[in-house]
């Protein structure tokens, strides 16, 4: 589907419209990578639609366009992140939602944010994995990259973590063991922007 159709189709579907744990070592530039994490992130990036069907893609795109628009007010790119968003999280079996309410603590989908420790772009991937995995010309600015590297990532946790979603997040971020408050702050993103009606 076009940009100018996802638009359409946007507006469209608009007017219808736990206990203390073990502690963890984040994740910094100076900490040696996990190698099986370096294994998934590797895979992910090299490797390469969604939707079951025109009428999924139509409903899903048009209530997030919707609710996204505040923060992305051009509707070209906001369906192209979307879309992007939807394609990488799925084939990874993640939930779109959970990723969007991720990007909103992370970078407030400022695809160009910085963190103090050198993360960067909507999912704040740390540079250093570029390297790791062989890809040092890769750009974390760019939207879809930081998805396939971001959620290789969450991904990964997920597993390591046998779903559980609120000890996956802290790993993500690297609080494990530390505090539960970024779980916290994606949840209630989550429950109050992105929970899918």
């Amino acid at each position: 589907m076009n940009p100018r159709s996802l638009l359409i189709a946007a507006a469209w579907c608009a007017a219808l419209a736990t206990g203390p744990v073990a502690a963890s070592t984040p994740v910094t530039a100076s900490t040696p990578p996990d190698p099986a994490l370096r294994l998934a992130l590797k895979q992910a990036v090299e490797g390469s639609d969604s939707f079951r069907d025109r009428f999924q893609a139509q409903v899903w795109l048009g209530d997030m366009s919707r609710r996204l628009q505040k923060r992305i007010p051009d509707p070209f790119y906001r369906l192209e992140l979307l879309r992007t968003i939807h394609h990488e999280t799925t084939r990874l079996h993640l939930e779109p939602e959970l990723v969007l309410a991720l990007i909103e603590v992370e970078s407030a989908f400022d695809r160009f944010a910085i963190s103090v420790s050198g993360a960067q772009g909507l999912m704040q991937v740390m540079p250093f994995w570029k390297k790791e995995i062989g890809h040092p010309g890769d750009n974390l600015f760019n939207p879809s990259k930081n998805l396939r590297y971001g959620c290789a990532i969450l991904k990964f946790y997920m597993d390591q973590e046998n779903g559980n979603v609120q000890r996956a997040l802290a790993r993500y971020n690297g609080s494990m063991g530390v505090s539960w408050e970024y779980s916290r702050r994606v949840f209630r993103a989550y429950r109050t922007r992105w929970y899918p009606n």
